[in-house]
């Protein structure tokens, strides 16, 4: 592994203000530092497990809530019962949550702070890859309504986001190559050059923590300039959905058999197959992209995906207007992510099913 590389802050504008985030190369052990004063935390569970001891000023906090971070912990009516842990724990309007963890620690987290006395300060300690290069920043929160994933939410950004890079060192693959998911994502939005540059190091990600690291803090950054022009997800943020409509209906399709992140990773190599089958991408830049995106999904290539099921779920995908499909694709010879409508017909139900069949050949 490469030495990790030295990072300055970065700096997000936001409607609410600035806020930071900063990347801390001492060690999880000196996490606590970072938040002074009326502080209630949110940790994994099985973080807590794993870090215990380093932690463990924060474990042992009275004010210290443990959550399992599985997808049924995002349930309106699981989230209840740890606003009223909160408020029997004394939180008031001038304390902080922090939540710790990956992205089901961060929805739960954001969203108690917006609502719980109309609003309390929130920070961040992203722990896995894909919340530390992806979802950290950019203020949303999703909750879930029986089966509506991601239906309720809100937008509020953490004050801080700190990074710790040593928390991915306990990750597995699976979780590496859900992270990596994101990262792709937000490099071909940027544009093949941004692309191809990362194909030229893509095999390095899973074993040079330098080379990753370098490509959390570039994806960031690459973030950051959509997230201001359009923070509440009206406009031009809307292409960071891609890869989502198809993915969130993979995963509910398949009972979240695939983790989110390569869920993520199979629909752009689906948005780019029927965009390129119907004529709106041309195929070379379909098999540009497509050698990483199978890499990065192959363990997954396998699972069996019910149409059915996949169908349905796609059809809840809130992006959607009332009569038609609304999904994200590259499209034209500079392979621009960008919105499009589409009817939900037999020609498109063919094309998903083609797409799974040829998947798993």
């Amino acid at each position: 592994m490469g030495a990790l590389p030295v990072y300055d802050s970065i700096e997000i504008q936001s409607q609410s203000g600035i806020y930071k985030v900063e990347f801390d190369l001492s060690g999880v052990g000196q996490l606590f530092r970072h938040f002074p004063g009326d502080v209630h935390f949110i940790v994994d569970q099985e973080l807590a497990n794993l870090y215990g001891s380093e932690l463990d000023q924060i474990l042992t906090c009275e004010k210290t809530i443990k959550v399992i971070a599985e997808e049924g912990s995002k349930e309106i009516s699981r989230v209840s019962p740890l606003i009223e842990t909160l408020l029997k724990n004394g939180i008031r309007r001038q304390s902080t949550i922090v939540a710790i963890g990956g992205g089901v620690i961060q929805d739960i987290a954001c969203f108690i702070s917006t609502v719980l006395y109309r609003g309390v300060d929130w920070n961040f300690v992203p722990t896995t890859l894909l919340s530390q290069a992806d979802s950290c920043i950019g203020s949303k929160s999703s909750i879930n309504l029986g089966a509506f994933k991601n239906i309720l939410g809100t937008f509020k950004p953490p004050k801080k986001i700190v990074i710790s890079p040593e928390f991915l060192t306990s990750l597995e693959r699976k979780e590496i190559q859900s992270g990596i998911g994101e990262i792709i994502k937000v490099h071909i939005i940027d544009g093949p050059e941004s692309f191809d540059l990362l194909a030229t190091e893509f095999d390095l990600f899973t074993n040079d923590m330098s080379v990753l690291s370098r490509y959390i803090e570039r994806a960031l950054k690459i973030k950051k300039k959509y997230i201001e022009l359009d923070e509440f997800d009206k406009g031009i943020r809307n292409i960071f959905n891609y890869g989502h409509s198809f993915g969130h209906a993979i995963e509910s399709a398949t009972d979240f058999a695939v983790p989110h992140g390569i869920a993520v990773t199979i629909g752009m190599d689906m948005a780019n197959n029927i965009a390129a089958w119907r004529g709106l991408l041309p195929s070379e830049h379909r098999d540009r992209m497509q050698p990483v995106l199978k890499a990065n999904y192959s363990a997954y290539a396998n699972v069996d995906v019910p149409l059915d099921g996949f169908i349905e779920a796609l059809q809840r995908d809130k992006k959607n207007t009332v009569d038609k499909l609304v999904l994200i694709m590259p499209l034209g010879e500079k392979a621009e992510v960008q919105k499009v409508k589409m009817d939900n017909d037999l020609e498109f139900r063919n094309q998903c099913e083609k797409f799974l069949r040829e998947m798993q050949a």
